[in-house]
């Protein structure tokens, strides 16, 4: 994506995007990536009515669950290709109408296949609408000071979303069904298009985008399929199982076949999907690995005090979602917060501080036993509900400025594929360590340690990119 291109789809010269925070535009790339982002969660605390209502298995539940995630961090890649060639706004609504219909499918699902399919499809259309979405919001607000304010605002409403899941997905369940988990996007989506066709201005003619790269997509999306679908299939089949090890083995060979077709495109001069010498820039390489150990963490544990909550302390959807609610009431100040102090002191600092904060949280899980009173596990919930919707907005700043301008757009979508990655790592991983008979709170100790060593690594890689930015910064 060049400069140039993108502010003329933004109009981003307009005083009124960029030397201030114009609402309407940011309201209306917000609320695409609360979709995506609720979606996410939203299904979690209705897993055991979905299954029982439409008799899926483990497996299918498990892609219901991931299967979204994992196409939508398959073709993250490929949405901000399309944008750069086709127009981020044109690429931003068919990302919104794609995730609309798709979650009309999911309401109407009669079985398993069809919810899958159509889970599939709602993250196809999320990896159209995430990079779109942020091209546009740092074309409309070029002023750094201003765009790290945008993007803690972008970030917060998707880290509500991300942790409102859970309590909207309990209200739901517990008030109408299952189906209407689904149903809820559907007016959102409608609000977003219609805030979008008014306040975003349509993009001008192109003058030559970045080109598709048909080759590097194809082997991008099996590589990450690949991985997703191995790590979805071990919690079920066992890490030992010929399908898992022929998934991950075709993931491997995919993605090393996948890098070397990116270095040939660029050493013949054309335009790679993924250009090599980005992982060179500093700062890149890094913050792409904070985005994986975050999600590892953040979502691994999430995943498992809903278990906990619900199969250990026999909660309801509803009381598990409520018991959640820390989470989302720590994201509303918390995201909004860091995008202020990313203004202000640049993104290391704050990603450093909130990600030692989310490691320390995470010990306070060890505390979580049959009978603990809910007061013990607090202090964990506030401490990574503040900790990762902290982060987020910071490492999104830190990436995109360790990124050549024309390339914003791409890095962000390097680090949403990066969190995903993460994701299914994390929910996988901690899936095995409980998922053998009996009493899973071994397991969730386990997991929480390993969560706080993650964000503990994510905090060290912080403060060696802050070190290294005020090294260059002194030379």
């Amino acid at each position: 994506m060049s400069t140039t291109t993108g502010a003329a789809e933004t109009h981003a010269s307009s005083p009124s995007l960029t030397q201030r925070l114009s609402w309407p535009p940011l309201i209306a790339l917000s609320l695409g990536y609360f979709l995506v982002m609720l979606d996410v969660t939203i299904v979690t605390v209705a897993i055991p009515t979905i299954r029982d209502s439409v008799h899926a298995s483990a497996s299918e539940m498990a892609w219901v669950v991931d299967g979204y995630s994992a196409v939508f961090g398959g073709l993250l890649l490929m949405g901000g290709g399309f944008g750069d060639r086709l127009g981020h706004r044109k690429v931003f609504l068919t990302g919104l109408s794609v995730f609309t219909l798709a979650s009309v499918g999911c309401a109407l699902a009669p079985g398993p296949q069809m919810l899958i399919a159509s889970r599939l499809v709602q993250g196809a259309g999320g990896a159209l609408l995430v990079p779109t979405s942020l091209a546009l919001l740092t074309a409309a607000y070029p002023t750094k000071a201003v765009r790290a304010k945008a993007l803690g605002v972008w970030a917060g409403i998707s880290g509500v979303a991300f942790a409102a899941g859970p309590v909207v997905g309990g209200l739901l369940v517990a008030g109408l069904s299952w189906r209407a988990a689904f149903w809820i996007n559907v007016p959102i989506a409608l609000v977003a298009i219609w805030l979008t066709r008014r306040s975003v201005p349509a993009p001008s003619a192109r003058a030559g985008g970045r080109g598709l790269d048909p080759l590097g997509q194809v082997l991008g999306i099996v590589g990450v399929m690949a991985l997703a679908g191995m790590l979805n299939e071990a919690g079920t089949s066992g890490w030992t199982s010929p399908l898992v090890l022929g998934a991950g083995a075709l993931a491997v060979v995919a993605l090393v076949l996948f890098a070397l077709a990116e270095r040939r495109i660029e050493a013949r001069g054309g335009m790679p999907l993924l250009p090599p010498p980005l992982f060179r820039s500093p700062g890149f390489s890094s913050t792409a690995a904070v985005g994986v150990l975050l999600n590892l963490g953040y979502y691994g544990m999430l995943y498992l005090s809903t278990l906990y909550l619900q199969n250990q302390r026999g909660y309801g959807a509803l009381g598990a979602g409520v018991a959640l609610l820390p989470t989302v009431c720590m994201a509303v100040v918390a995201a909004p917060l860091s995008g202020r102090l990313t203004a202000r002191y640049g993104p290391y600092v704050p990603m450093t501080g909130a990600l030692l904060l989310g490691g320390a949280g995470f010990i306070g899980w060890l505390l979580a036993g049959p009978h603990t009173p809910y007061w013990m596990l607090l202090p964990a919930l506030i401490a990574t509900g503040l900790a990762t919707p902290s982060t987020v907005p910071a490492a999104t700043a830190a990436i995109v400025q360790a990124a050549p301008a024309e390339n914003a757009g791409v890095a962000s979508a390097v680090f949403n594929v990066a969190r995903q990655i993460g994701n299914a790592v994390g929910v996988a991983l901690f899936a095995t360590l409980t998922a053998g008979p009996g009493d899973l709170i071994p397991g969730l100790h386990t997991s929480a340690l390993i969560a706080s060593a993650a964000f503990f690594a994510a905090a060290l890689l912080a403060l060696s990119s802050w070190r290294n930015a005020r090294t260059r910064a002194t030379a």
